[in-house]
């Protein structure tokens, strides 16, 4: 063999290995690119700020270097790892949400009943609301239980477990995968993926706060709380001492949605929709409850709902 012809093979070798590491997203420590072509940061290796110039941070309460892959700008931020109740795609407390066109709006729905957040054809997101309705009150209220994210054929479920006093040394997360209970150990950024590799779940602290990536779909950070006592006071909501009424505080990120996406928080990231919540007023009330009532958790059955994956494939 020629000298010729092993550097070219060395050559070529050390080609591969870059294009490789470049599909796989696997950089420097403290910088980040984009695997999608479509990405206009498509293979750019974006720094982190020297603020936040971990990924994924050993500390949970520490920000994380964020990529927007959907931005022109190709410019990496710190933000933080658990759903932020005032940002775009959240939902928390007696529901409130910010929908994709940043209104704020409630959506009530009826306690130990279901409703799908997203549909759209790859992917839909359910909630299970749980609630009580004091002696005198004409609704429930209601807060987010549970969470039944769908996509191709599976289906991934997690939920506040009920407790009458709430601890944070106790983890009341409770998660299944196509119907089989899934255990994932506690421990800041503790993780399980699915065989496909295409549903992740990590944890974002050492209990009772997950991220969930859905493929290149959707991302949902959420955390479980109590209703305080603070917030009984205020609100009058009657919390019985045998349950705090844990629940869920979600905050989604969305992928390619389509111009057709549906559900409570879906049909807001519409290029069309027109909020219907009124401003100026102390809660925006929204309705939808019989367009997007589901027969359960996992069941994609509402009247407007357009999951189909058979259709994706």
């Amino acid at each position: 063999m020629t000298s010729n012809s092993t550097a070219c093979k060395i050559l070529l070798l050390l080609v591969v290995v870059v294009i490789t590491g470049e599909e796989l997203g696997v950089l420097a420590k403290g910088s980040l690119t984009c695997k999608n072509r479509w990405s206009p940061c498509f293979r750019r290796q974006i720094v982190c700020p020297k603020q936040c110039p971990d990924v994924k941070p050993s500390d949970p309460n520490a920000k994380a270097c964020f990529l927007d892959c959907y931005s022109p700008k190709c410019e990496a931020t710190c933000r933080g790892r658990k759903p932020k109740c005032n940002g775009v795609g959240s939902g928390c407390y007696d529901p409130r949400f910010i929908g994709g066109d940043g209104v704020v709006f409630y959506f009530h729905g009826k306690k130990n009943e279901h409703f799908s957040l997203i549909s759209d054809r790859n992917v839909q997101i359910n909630a299970r609301f749980i609630g009580l309705r004091p002696e005198g009150r004409t609704r429930d209220f209601t807060w987010i239980q549970a969470l039944g994210i769908m996509h191709d054929s599976h289906a991934l479920t997690v939920e506040a477990t009920k407790t009458a006093r709430w601890t944070d040394a106790v983890d009341h997360l409770r998660f299944t995968y196509d119907g089989k209970p899934l255990e994932i150990a506690q421990g800041h950024l503790s993780s399980w993926k699915s065989s496909e590799d295409k549903v992740v779940v990590e944890r974002t602290g050492s209990r009772n706060s997950v991220t969930i990536t859905v493929d290149a779909v959707a991302e949902v950070s959420l955390s479980v709380v109590p209703v305080t006592k603070e917030d009984d006071e205020i609100h009058k909501y009657q919390i019985p001492s045998d349950d705090c009424f844990a629940h869920l505080e979600v905050q989604f990120r969305f992928f390619g949605l389509s111009p057709e996406v549906e559900g409570v928080l879906g049909r807001t990231y519409r290029p069309d929709f027109k909020n219907t919540a009124k401003w100026g007023v102390a809660m925006p009330v929204v309705g939808g409850e019989d367009e997007y009532r589901t027969s359960s958790l996992v069941s994609p059955d509402c009247n407007r709902c357009l999951f189909s994956p058979e259709a994706d494939n």
